[in-house]
């Protein structure tokens, strides 16, 4: 893989999937999905036939991608959504629909984060799951510079305010923080 490297290929994804209790039948959207569909392809093969992977970016090229690959491995389970994440209603899946939602390295790409965590805490069903991974503010040679690291305090009481509790905060990886909430 030429170029620097992207924050999810450090991320192992079974893990988080683990962590989010991604299983049989569920509904889960990873929200800012990219073009590699880190997530999406391992979470299509835990939801089985019954459950749903939304792969949800405003990039139409990730999108794409991700649809070509769908389409050749024959996975018709996964859809993708185009969207502006900063936009509260504008997702197009129904409001309190997922089981998880997945927000895993977006947040640091955006200085509408409170917005992003509105629109993703709107998409979950109660006793939904929202999972966070962000960039630890430590010094590495790759991924975002430090201001725009995600403050996992901040994040934790932008996310309190939005009616979802606290539920695990664990190490996504070497370079990464995770964090759970359930929605109530």
């Amino acid at each position: 893989m030429s170029g620097p490297i992207g924050g999810n290929s450090l991320i192992d994804a079974n893990l988080i999937l683990n962590k989010a209790q991604v299983g049989d039948k569920v509904k889960v959207a990873d929200l800012g999905c990219g073009s590699s569909g880190h997530f999406v392809f391992p979470a299509v093969k835990l939801v089985g036939k019954k459950g749903v992977v939304y792969a949800v970016d405003i990039l139409r090229t990730a999108l794409e991608t991700i649809s070509k690959r769908a389409r050749v491995e024959n996975l018709a389970n996964i859809k993708t959504i185009w969207t502006n994440l900063e936009i509260f209603g504008a997702t197009k899946i129904e409001t309190g629909s997922l089981d998880v939602a997945l927000l895993i390295n977006t947040l640091h790409q955006s200085h509408k984060r409170m917005e992003i965590l509105r629109e993703s805490a709107r998409l979950l069903k109660k006793n939904g799951r929202l999972v966070i991974v962000e960039w630890k503010n430590i010094a590495a040679p790759f991924g975002p510079p430090s201001e725009e690291k995600v403050n996992k305090e901040l994040v934790d009481n932008w996310v309190k305010k939005l009616g979802l509790r606290p539920e695990e905060e664990f190490a996504a990886g070497q370079y990464h923080y995770g964090l759970i909430y359930v929605k109530l």
